[in-house]
């Protein structure tokens, strides 16, 4: 834990458990932590004490985008991956029109599932080359984007602000 209880601006929704109507409650950081592993141990040192959890939050802060390049994108790459998103989709709408066949639809629908898993493949290769050859060398790489916190609030309904305070003190 690196900051004191600091008070949060926060007012969201909360249901009681007996399923009443909501009520708007203020919530109050109660520690921040530098890694989300670390906000975990301290929610389960709760939990071990018999606090309400479910009046508590996780909540990331200072958020960036990472871009991780994962691969080169080559023209055979491209297809592929054309070719795969398109055989998922053809191949499931096939088989949801065999399943309207009125003479053995199991056959029929195998068979359509088949013929949609080909056409498919096929259309999706060519929007994939398509694709390709519009970017024109301009992102030849493949990503993953993920947003990251860089730091970990607990944050807790106000009512409960000074037990859980307490409790986590405790055990520090």
């Amino acid at each position: 834990m690196s900051e004191p209880s600091t008070p949060v601006t926060d007012h969201t929704s909360t249901a009681p458990p007996d399923g009443g109507p909501a009520t708007r409650t203020g919530r109050r950081r109660i520690a921040t932590f530098d890694d989300y592993p670390a906000a975990e141990r301290a929610v389960e040192r709760l939990t071990s004490h018999g606090f309400p959890v479910q009046r508590a939050a996780i909540v990331g802060r200072d958020l960036r985008s990472v871009e991780q390049i994962v691969g080169r994108l080559t023209v055979v790459t491209a297809v592929w991956r054309g070719a795969l998103s398109g055989a998922v989709p053809g191949a499931l709408i096939g088989w949801i029109f065999g399943l309207f066949a009125w003479i053995n639809p199991l056959i029929g629908g195998l068979l359509l599932a088949a013929y949609g898993l080909v056409l498919g493949a096929v259309l999706g290769a060519v929007v994939g080359l398509v694709v390709y050859a519009f970017q024109r060398g301009r992102r030849d790489f493949t990503s993953v984007t993920v947003v990251e916190p860089r730091h970990f609030d607990l944050v807790v309904d106000e009512e409960v602000a000074a037990e859980a305070t307490r409790l986590l003190d405790r055990e520090v």
